[in-house]
């Protein structure tokens, strides 16, 4: 479905968020990209380059960057939300007075807020005009920006309340190399995106310690599973844990070398501190601060979610990564 050309301001200049703005100018809108950065906004602008986040990626010359948050989103049609959630309240609070009517607000980013225990979506309905926080679109599926920058076939799904906005950014993003799917259910792909985070850093550890395919396989299965009980408990669709955004996701996120989620875990089997592999880390691992919000989250709901619970302790209780793996094995015997 091709879609006609609309402006956009794409916020947040990391791998993702510059991905997304490369391929929605690729396509031909016009795009307006909100780094934090001023060195980073200066080089996409004369070198057409994201050296800091995306090396080696050319980008859209017609890709326009900027420091100034309220003057991206001025007279844009499409506001994208690509900061990481931890920050994303106070993002919204500077730009909330400033979105205009009509504006499709839609999100990018995964993970749970850690203060509240609220998704994307939830913040925006605290913040925004009641109009745009009904209109909401939540974009997730399995998909390494980096990939996505080189043009390799990707999917995903943008799901809203508000069918017509979905559509629209299925419109604008899709082209050959990116084929988009809507959803209706928010709440089901927002969580998908971020469980599947403090997934990722359980199949990374168990990577690291050398335990094998099978119990990787397994890990997946399982944390599945803990994916679809927290979803029912919040009202989400368990359909939407079998596609793009849940299963999905989860697959790539937990097997895939480029994932940030998996290199943490990965490191933590193999015995290095939580504090030096995020030291070394430029990017963020949203994993790391959504494992103690969907921790805490599964807690406040009664959601049994052993694997997240371990993963938790690991990161934030320091508990031997070896020692949980022995404690996940020696849980209760039950049917599947």
């Amino acid at each position: 479905m091709k879609s006609k050309s609309e402006q956009i301001a794409v916020i947040g200049g990391g791998s993702w968020g510059t991905a997304l703005a490369n391929r929605l100018a690729a396509n031909g809108h016009d795009v307006l990209l909100w780094a934090y950065e001023e060195e980073l906004v200066r080089e996409i602008n004369t070198a057409h380059t994201n050296s800091l986040y995306l090396s080696g990626i050319p980008l859209q010359p017609k890709l326009v960057a900027t420091g100034d948050l309220r003057g991206a989103i001025d007279g844009r049609g499409i506001i994208l939300l690509v900061t990481p959630v931890q920050v994303m309240r106070g993002v919204l609070k500077q730009i909330a007075p400033a979105i205009g009517n009509g504006t499709v607000i839609a999100n990018a980013s995964k993970g749970i807020e850690l203060e509240t225990l609220q998704t994307v979506s939830q913040i925006c309905g605290q913040l925004l005009p009641p109009e745009a926080a009904e209109g909401y679109v939540a974009l997730s599926g399995p998909t390494f920006a980096r990939e996505v920058a080189q043009e390799l076939p990707s999917l995903i799904v943008a799901a809203s309340r508000v069918e017509a906005n979905a559509r629209r950014m299925q419109a604008a993003f899709s082209s050959p190399q990116f084929r988009v799917y809507t959803n209706s259910d928010v709440t089901g792909v927002e969580l998908g995106g971020a469980v599947k985070n403090v997934i990722a850093i359980a199949a990374g550890i168990c990577d690291g310690l050398g335990f094998g395919h099978n119990a990787r396989a397994a890990l997946i299965t399982r944390g599945l599973a803990e994916m679809n009980r927290l979803g029912r408990a919040m009202g989400a669709q368990p359909a939407t844990f079998a596609g793009l955004a849940g299963m999905g996701d989860l697959v790539l996120t937990c097997t895939g070398d480029l994932s940030r989620n998996r290199t943490v875990g990965f490191k933590l089997g193999q015995g290095m501190r939580l504090a030096d592999i995020l030291g070394e880390m430029r990017m963020v691992a949203e994993g790391v601060k959504t494992a103690e919000s969907v921790h805490q989250l599964a807690l406040r709901l009664g959601v049994e979610m052993p694997i997240v619970e371990k993963t938790y302790q690991i990161l934030h209780e320091d508990k031997p990564a070896r020692e949980a793996v022995t404690e996940l094995m020696a849980r209760d015997l039950k049917a599947e």
